[in-house]
């Protein structure tokens, strides 16, 4: 089917395989995901630090927040069915939802003196404001990320392109998820600032809130909806729960996404892992060039961006192959293979962190089985595992939307894209809130963590302790693993292989060559009667002669 339609459409112009539009489309989907990286990233952490909330109630916090999001998912996914806008079918959101996620986005890195208020109305001040902040920005977040999904299905009308644009829109996904660590290292730099504060965090999130609003207006204003939907018909929610029950893919899809939470757990704690797996910080003074822009010691979300540095440059490896190995073994056998191998690196990794004895006295930086340079290892050979994970769900989902009219000659992209949207977002909840409980059970605190820093090493080394670093390593490094092996089961029954595909694009093609046809002889018939109108007076005269000559 796409060697049919790339010799019915002109010849486009293409970077590393992908058109214009598909490279504004991925363009978009980075800049929401700027929002999304510094929030996962950062939030917790800031309403810790700088507001001053427990960590544990802000993990129950943002676990509300989020089945909140979930319940705007099937809302706006709804929304985005029954709407009839003439700008395209999804375009039309990405603009709705630009600037609320740019504002609140802003917001949610916003200061207030709540220890300022005398008595115990501080502390309910605080969670109320935080619990606000945390749903309308989820809320805004989901309002953005459907459409930005749904899109992938109108970016072209070849199957091929729209894999290719699923891996280019997934490797600057994650460099954006990601980057928020290098940016707030920067503006430390840039203050003269050897810590994270007030200051450092708003400066961060006005940066990325304005180079994410760019691009995602960017997609909106230049990114073409090059299939037109003509068949999707609004669900109740009912009828949207009934999908969820009767569609055994995308059923598949929310199971790994379940199955999977912990795959990204890292994501959400990665200022707290930092803090206590490198707990005497890092000091690059050493290094030639490196030592120069780096000079002093840094501490805790100040470095952030140092143990996650492989991992980018593995996943992005990774993600560039993705369409290419993708084509080769199928999404059902690339998931597997993947989920076992992240299993086998996770354990594996674990083990030699675990188990292998430290030498008293020995540095972050030193050359241990814990150390940064360990970590890195770990982490590069660990990260090729990442990549699928992303990709594939959203590849899977454009092909289930075909797949389901195919089966039952509904075209639902809203729909289908809000499952999407809420497995994400369900596997992220989980993911972010269980990540920050788990690290709060075992002990850690930035208040606390901040204070042994300003006391010395020793102070360092009470506080976190070997016990601890063991149990952050489980909840970081190992818990990954275990998911990835977990959500690799349901993909033993997914059933949409090539074969599959091949056959129902072509039946879809013809039954919508069909229904042209049969629209272009409904025009036809509507301009029929004005033709025959005539008839009847040019052909009296005769009709009366023919009366005549009977009588």
């Amino acid at each position: 089917m796409s060697n049919e339609l790339s010799m019915n459409e002109p010849k486009q112009r293409r970077l590393f395989g992908c058109t214009g539009n598909m490279w504004i489309y991925a363009l978009g989907v980075m800049g929401i995901n700027l929002a999304i990286g510094l929030v996962n990233s950062y939030q917790a952490e800031f309403f810790n630090k700088i507001l001053h909330a427990d960590l544990i109630a802000i993990a129950i916090i943002i676990l509300v927040a989020k089945i909140v999001s979930i319940i705007a998912d099937f809302v706006i996914g709804n929304l985005i069915d029954r709407a009839r806008f003439k700008s395209g079918k999804m375009r039309p959101w990405i603009l709705i939802s630009a600037f609320p996620l740019a504002v609140f986005t802003m917001l949610s890195f916003v200061a207030i003196p709540f220890d300022n208020i005398q008595g115990a109305g501080a502390d309910a001040a605080r969670y109320v404001y935080i619990a606000f902040i945390l749903i309308v920005w989820n809320v805004s977040m989901t309002l953005a990320d459907i459409p930005s999904q749904g899109m992938l299905s109108f970016v072209s009308k070849d199957p091929a392109d729209t894999n290719n644009a699923a891996g280019i829109a997934n490797t600057l996904k994650s460099g954006a998820l990601a980057i928020s660590g290098i940016f707030i290292t920067v503006v430390c730099m840039l203050t003269g600032s050897g810590d994270v504060g007030t200051k450092e965090y708003l400066i961060t999130a006005g940066i990325m809130c304005a180079i994410g609003l760019v691009f995602q207006l960017l997609m909106y204003f230049k990114c073409k909806e090059m299939v037109k939907s003509t068949t999707s018909s609004a669900m109740s929610f009912k009828e949207m729960f009934k999908e969820l029950k009767n569609n055994k893919m995308i059923l598949i899809v929310l199971v790994t996404y379940l199955l999977g939470f912990g795959r990204n757990i890292g994501l959400g704690i990665a200022v707290q892992a930092t803090c206590i797996l490198l707990r005497d910080g890092v000091n690059f003074s050493a290094i030639p060039v490196i030592g120069s822009i780096f000079p002093e010691t840094m501490y805790g979300d100040a470095c952030s961006w140092a143990i996650g540095i492989t991992s980018a440059l593995a996943s992005t490896v990774t993600i560039l192959l993705n369409p290419v190995i993708n084509k080769k073994l199928g999404e059902k056998n690339y998931f597997i293979i993947a989920g076992v191998y992240g299993f086998i690196l996770s354990f594996t990794s674990f083990l030699l962190y675990a188990l292998i004895p430290v030498p008293a006295g020995a540095t972050s930086t030193a050359w241990t089985a814990r150390s940064l340079w360990a970590i890195w290892i770990y982490q590069f050979f660990f990260s090729f595992s990442y990549a699928p994970n992303a990709y594939l769900p959203m590849v899977m989902t454009a092909d289930i939307v075909d797949y389901q009219e195919w089966k039952t000659g509904k075209r639902t992209e809203g729909t289908q894209f809000a499952i999407l949207s809420m497995s994400n977002k369900l596997s992220n909840a989980l993911s972010v809130s269980l990540g920050i409980l788990l690290i709060g059970a075992i002990g850690y605190s930035s208040s606390e963590y901040n204070a042994a820093v300003q006391a010395g090493t020793a102070a360092i080394h009470n506080y976190v302790t070997d016990d601890m670093q063991v149990k952050a390593w489980a909840i970081y490094f190992l818990v990954p693993g275990i998911c990835m092996l977990a959500s690799s089961i349901p993909m033993l029954f997914y059933k949409i292989d090539k074969k599959t595909k091949i056959e129902m694009r072509a039946e879809l093609a013809r039954r919508h060559l069909a229904l042209e046809g049969a629209q272009g002889e409904s025009v036809e018939l509507a301009e029929a009667p004005i033709e025959t109108a005539e008839q009847p007076t040019a052909q009296e005269p005769e009709v009366e002669e023919k009366e005549d000559k009977q009588e």
